[in-house]
Parts: C-alpha cells; sequence; structure tokens
C-alpha cells in the first residue's frame, strides 16, 4: 500500500471516528438506571447485531457481508449532517439535501476506488431497491424502535409520538419479511401495555 493510500485511510477512519460523538434521541439505560442520549455508532453495531440475528430467518436470500457494509456506512453523512430524529417533519423536509452535501465532503477523503464503493453502497441503503438494502433498512428501523421500547419511551414521550405517528415509518420494515412483522408487533404489543406511545391528537 502507497504512503498516500494509507494515510487517506487513516484520516477517513479518523473523522468517521466521529460518529460516536453524533447523539441520536433515542435513550440507552445505564446499569443504575440513569439514561444518556444514544449515539450513531452505538445504533450502527446494534443494528448490525439484529442483521446477524435474523439473516437466516428471511425468506428470501440476501449478502449478509453487503448488508453489513451498508449498515457500518449508512449513517456516516451524520457527521456533518446530524442525526435527523425520525419524527421531527422539518428536519426530515431537508435531511434528503443535507445528507447528500455531507456525503459529498465525507466519502472524498477516501481514495477514488474506495470512495465510489462507499458512495455507492451508501446510495443502495437509501434507495431501498435491493434485498439487502430492504433488509438494512428494516433492522435499520426495528433498531431505534427496539431502543424506544428498552428505555421506557423517553424520546417519544418528550416529543409526543403516538402509533399513528410510527406507522409511516414502521409499515415499510414491518412489509420486508413476516419476521419483522413478528418481532416489531410484539415491540408494539410491550409499547402499548407500558403506554410508551401517546394517544392519538
Amino acid at each position: 500500500m502507497q504512503p498516500e493510500r494509507a494515510d487517506a485511510i487513516l484520516g477517513f477512519l479518523a473523522l468517521a471516528d466521529r460518529l460516536k460523538s453524533v447523539e441520536r434521541r433515542g435513550r440507552v439505560v445505564l446499569p443504575d438506571g440513569a439514561t444518556r442520549r444514544e449515539n450513531s455508532a452505538e445504533h450502527c453495531w446494534s443494528l448490525a447485531l439484529i442483521g446477524t440475528l435474523l439473516h437466516q430467518d428471511v425468506a428470501q436470500p440476501l449478502d449478509l457481508g453487503r448488508a453489513l457494509m451498508m449498515v457500518a456506512i449508512h449513517d456516516l453523512v451524520e457527521i456533518e449532517a446530524g442525526d435527523t430524529f425520525a419524527y421531527d417533519a422539518a428536519g426530515r423536509a431537508t435531511q434528503a439535501a443535507r445528507e447528500a452535501a455531507a456525503a459529498e465532503t465525507v466519502f472524498a477523503l477516501l481514495p477514488e476506488d474506495l470512495a465510489g464503493r462507499l458512495r455507492a453502497l451508501w446510495e443502495e441503503f437509501e434507495a431501498g431497491e435491493t434485498p439487502e438494502a430492504r433488509f438494512a433498512m428494516a433492522c435499520d428501523r426495528m433498531q431505534g424502535f427496539l431502543q424506544n421500547v428498552l428505555s421506557g419511551g423517553i424520546a417519544w414521550r418528550e416529543n409526543g409520538v403516538t402509533r399513528a405517528d410510527t406507522a409511516p415509518r414502521m409499515d415499510p420494515a414491518i412489509a420486508v419479511d413476516p419476521v419483522f412483522a413478528t418481532l416489531i408487533g410484539r415491540l408494539y404489543e410491550r409499547a402499548e401495555a407500558d403506554r410508551l406511545l401517546g394517544p392519538p391528537a
């Protein structure tokens, strides 16, 4: 490996490390019962674990390695664009443009071949048209929902999120495979039993 390539890769990894400081709205419950905000790197690890656990249970064969690559890089743009809360309508209106601009900055740090490969994976995830992208999306949506259930719905309550509010986000994940329908359905049951989601306005 040429020194220039090595330096570019190390520079990119240094930037990527900043994903650990991008906070999400979801909360992590600590052993003493206190909570803190989850960061985007933790989110990516958690949904990678979900994918690792579920990939053999879904009906459609998929390339787990490709799906996990998408999981690993799908939120790197948040280093520049920040995390957009799933139920922030104003933030979501500008999300695509902000993240596309961020992708230009983030992936440009890599050597051209790697930049092209990672950018293509990010675009594949965003388009959601391949089995791997749909699977990664379902893992992503399920992880956020699971995190809210595990933390007692703090972020939901703080933002007045109702079950109806969650449907546009969760229905596409549920539709990916009966495995996701079952698991997300069970999470809805827990959320309703614990009254974590607010009543309709």
